[in-house]
């Protein structure tokens, strides 16, 4: 699914981004959208969901087969997700930046993984790495029905140079 935001640069882009079990369970919530916020980017979705299997299947598709991947399936089922999707200007690089490396010990001091996160089973949050995965994921969890078509940022000019 196409996600079009019409009133705003071609430079500006929409991400996924999940607050995770942990980051939920561990009441982090607000300090992890501040962050966000902080940096100037636009929160334009926001839901509190259930991961369910069938959709973690397709989300990590090319982890199915790792041995690993039944510890994932029960982790991210073991509580609530925060589903968003965030607008904002080289969004997806920039909020790879704001959570950091996947490994917390190598997330440097000042992303949320190097501050908040105490192991990479666990580490929080997850991102789009790229422009085209932030398109497919936001395809695979966000429900059409409740997706608006285009994001305005309204407030572009207080935040970027022209």
């Amino acid at each position: 699914m196409e996600v079009a935001i019409k009133t705003c640069p071609k430079q500006l882009e929409a991400t996924y981004v999940m607050i995770k079990p942990d980051g939920v369970k561990r009441r982090l919530v607000g300090e992890i959208l501040a962050r966000i916020e902080r940096k100037g980017y636009n929160i334009s979705y926001i839901q509190t969901d259930f991961a369910t299997e069938e959709i973690l299947k397709e989300h990590y598709n090319e982890l199915v087969s790792k041995p690993f991947f039944p510890g994932i399936i029960k982790y991210m089922t073991s509580g609530p997700v925060i589903k968003l999707i965030v607008t904002g200007h080289e969004v997806v690089k920039g909020m790879r930046k704001i959570l950091g490396a996947t490994n917390p010990r190598e997330a440097d001091v000042g992303t949320i993984r190097g501050d908040l996160a105490n192991c990479v089973g666990k580490n929080l949050c997850h991102a789009s790495d790229s422009v085209e995965n932030a398109k497919r994921e936001i395809g695979i969890w966000i429900n059409k029905e409740l997706l608006q078509n285009e994001f305005p940022m309204d407030d572009y000019n207080m935040i970027y140079e022209k």
